[in-house]
């Protein structure tokens, strides 16, 4: 875990995972979730739906973000204020996911940064596109 302060994170500064989606964090997450949605749970449904296998919850694929704050950009003093998310293209389990962070802005005034995240899978396809706007405590 990354223990940057404010003072040390500067724009352009990059961090990056990777980590691959396992069968089991499918069904972790279904658990805290809920969501049982065939698309994530039924192989035949989503090839039905034009998928080549069960789809990788969005929110799943999403939570890499808070780990790239979380750990990396700032890490420990982290606080997430904001997330915006879109998906591309789908993960499916066995994906190895690239997860990269760059700090795109500074306020000075509330110690926020901004954070550009991108995910790419092990094919070079972006799956998620994001914005973070995270404060770093003191």
């Amino acid at each position: 875990m990354r223990e940057y302060t404010y003072e040390q994170l500067a724009v352009g500064m990059t961090e990056t995972f990777s980590v691959t989606v396992t069968p089991d964090m499918l069904e972790q997450f279904k658990e805290i979730s809920g969501d049982v949605n065939p698309l994530h749970r039924d192989a035949a449904y989503a090839r039905k739906m034009g998928y080549k296998d069960k789809v990788v919850y969005g929110m799943l694929t999403a939570s890499f973000m808070s780990a790239a704050a979380g750990m990396y950009l700032p890490g420990k003093r982290s606080l997430i204020h904001k997330i915006e998310a879109e998906f591309p293209k789908p993960v499916y389990v066995g994906d190895l996911l690239q997860v990269e962070g760059k700090i795109t802005e500074k306020d000075d005034a509330f110690r926020l940064i901004y954070l550009k995240i991108v995910i790419k899978n092990d094919r070079n396809e972006k799956v998620l596109r994001g914005k973070m706007r995270v404060q770093v405590l003191d």
